[in-house]
């Protein structure tokens, strides 16, 4: 999908994009391939690794999804847009509430506008498992960000189409639990918030594979969500941590015990494939029979939900520590 395609990734020096570009780059050959982030010292600091020097056809473009002017120009020529730009930290949305409105509902519409506009063939959106029966605010501005990219597939007569990838925890990503364990090991206790929390876990790159996946399957209004294993917090603070005590603090507000990324709700309209789910939209633009004899997936059971603590693949101390690269 990505060869001699001009692609825009939002977002793109967090931890995702940098892989997303780290792994086109290498195994793709878009003709264009184009970094849109608002900080200056991540763009530098991603550019000394992945450099326009040793790949010509890289490009970095400050902007910001809330700034729909910026959208509009970067977006010229584009084929494939990846959509990774967000507020992600659940206290700082808690405690920044509009702020987490403004980037991720509304940097949401003025993409769907631009890409529509300007004649964008794909975009693929990330979403999170805290979308799905959300209870904070992060998830609750994915959800609706989520409900946005699915109708824009309804949208009139235009080439644009859209769809959502939904998955959980990435392994080792900035602000996941892993590297908090690991500083807290030096003391010699790791303070976890309950010892029955479950939580999906992916690593980034199979992340990445996953959207790249996405991309060429979608028809447009899709919710893509990958069959990924599911670990318990003991057995990471065992993995991060071993010999350490632990101790108990409490679910933090916003926090869920179990994550969930196909809801009882939406199993009627979901689909399961052999390595994914498809949560399908519901609107009158997307034909069920049509998608269920074309895909080879087969729908699920009257209340069926995927939930992190139901999962029927689970890690292993050992098998956390060698995904992570703990030593």
């Amino acid at each position: 999908m990505l060869n001699d395609k001009v692609v825009l990734v939002t977002g793109g020096t967090g931890s995702f994009g940098r892989k997303f570009v780290e792994i086109a780059l290498k195994e793709g050959h878009p003709r264009k391939l184009i970094v849109f982030s608002r900080d200056e010292l991540k763009q530098f600091e991603m550019a000394q690794v992945l450099s326009p020097s040793d790949y010509p056809n890289l490009r970095y473009f400050i902007g910001d999804v809330r700034d729909r002017e910026r959208l509009y120009r970067a977006l010229a020529g584009v084929d494939v847009v990846i959509h990774a730009a967000a507020l992600k930290q659940v206290p700082a949305c808690e405690y920044n509430p509009l702020e987490a409105v403004k980037t991720n509902i509304l940097g949401a519409a003025h993409l769907i506008d631009a890409a529509i506009d300007r004649g964008v063939s794909r975009v693929v959106a990330l979403s999170t498992d805290k979308a799905a029966n959300p209870i904070n605010l992060y998830g609750a501005t994915k959800l609706c960000s989520d409900k946005l990219f699915v109708a824009a597939n309804a949208y009139g007569a235009h080439q644009t189409r859209f769809a959502v990838v939904r998955y959980g925890n990435v392994v080792g990503s900035r602000g996941s639990v892993i590297p908090l364990f690991m500083k807290m090991r030096e003391r010699g206790v790791v303070t976890i918030t309950d010892p029955r929390m479950t939580r999906f876990w992916i690593t980034i790159e199979q992340g990445v594979r996953f959207v790249l996946k996405a991309l060429t399957r979608m028809d447009g209004g899709e919710i893509f969500v990958p069959k990924i294993p599911s670990m318990n917090i003991m057995d990471v603070a065992a993995a991060v941590a071993p010999g350490c005590r632990t101790e108990a603090i409490g679910i933090r507000p916003g926090e869920k015990l179990h994550e969930i990324m196909v809801p009882a709700d939406e199993a009627l309209n979901s689909v399961e494939h052999g390595d994914h789910y498809v949560i399908q939209p519901a609107h009158p633009f997307w034909d069920r029979d049509k998608y269920l004899a074309s895909s080879g997936g087969k729908p699920c059971a009257p209340g069926f939900c995927y939930s992190s603590d139901a999962n029927d693949v689970w890690l292993s101390a050992d098998e956390i520590r060698e995904l992570a690269g703990i030593q």
